[in-house]
């Protein structure tokens, strides 16, 4: 398969590298000449335009950062779609809402292209060592053609169902997170009140059968979720939004989860 890459950022710049570095014909697109740099020395193509990107690529990864940005980079004026041919297939790897993904197959199925949505998990690190995780919604022959690709950098590659479904996935792991990182965060200040040192107490339960990914990004930003705020509050806000009214349309309840995830929201300063 011929890809093309769009989103070279901290998580998406090392997934297209994997992806050339694999050997697959790649062509890249990016606003910024500087996102660029880093291929100059590679055998990526690069284009001016996303249609041209999508004349040249048999499946198309997009890694950009929000709904209105994938929205535009497949169906705006000389997008993606304006360029692909019948039979190619569109990779959502942002983190979107499911409905986003389902509109815009509907809109791709016009010209006989697929789209899977395929949102990751495991930042710039994960890519670079090959170890995010991908959770991928879409026809299952669609994401087997996908699957060689997507494991150049991922490893577990995790089919969940149909269209939307790996969004619902990514959004359930980002809600139970965001939770986590307040059960985690008051832990440590009500050892600190019973005359334990956080740190140690960090130290402690990380190595025990109460560690999670989340109490590790707590215990290395010194107890507090300032740092975290600070780089993830914003999008963190985002995805617990979109899970609530993905409750909310379908008359469930959310339940603690989302009491604790809105509870770490508001000790960030970005409540819903």
């Amino acid at each position: 398969m011929r890809i093309g890459f769009i989103g070279l950022g901290s998580q998406g710049g090392p997934m297209a590298r994997r992806i050339i570095d694999a050997g697959y014909e790649t062509t890249l697109w990016a606003r910024r000449h500087s996102s660029l740099l880093p291929y100059v020395k590679t055998p990526a193509k690069v284009v001016g335009t996303l249609a041209e990107l999508g004349a040249a690529s048999d499946l198309v990864c997009i890694c950009v950062v929000d709904d209105a940005g994938v929205r535009e980079v497949i169906t705006g004026e000389d997008g993606v779609l304006q360029g692909m041919r019948e039979g190619g297939v569109i990779a959502i790897h942002s983190t979107v809402h499911p409905d986003t993904c389902r509109d815009l197959s509907t809109e791709a199925a016009r010209r006989g292209v697929s789209i899977v949505d395929a949102p990751v998990s495991g930042g710039g690190p994960g890519a670079a060592a090959g170890t995010l995780l991908v959770m991928v919604g879409g026809d299952a022959k669609v994401v087997e053609r996908c699957r060689p690709v997507f494991a150049t950098y991922a490893d577990p590659v995790v089919h969940l169902g149909g269209l939307g479904s790996g969004e619902v996935a990514k959004l359930l792991n980002n809600l139970l997170f965001t939770a986590n990182l307040a059960t985690a965060a008051s832990t440590l200040r009500l050892g600190e009140s019973l005359g334990v040192d956080p740190a140690r107490l960090g130290e402690v339960i990380t190595h025990g059968t109460s560690n999670s990914f989340a109490l590790g990004r707590v215990v290395s930003a010194g107890g507090t979720l300032d740092r975290i705020a600070a780089h993830a509050g914003g999008l963190l806000r985002k995805d617990v939004g979109l899970v609530a009214d993905l409750a909310e349309a379908v008359g469930t309840e959310a339940g603690i989860v989302l009491d604790a995830a809105d509870a770490t929201l508001a000790m960030m300063d970005h409540a819903r």
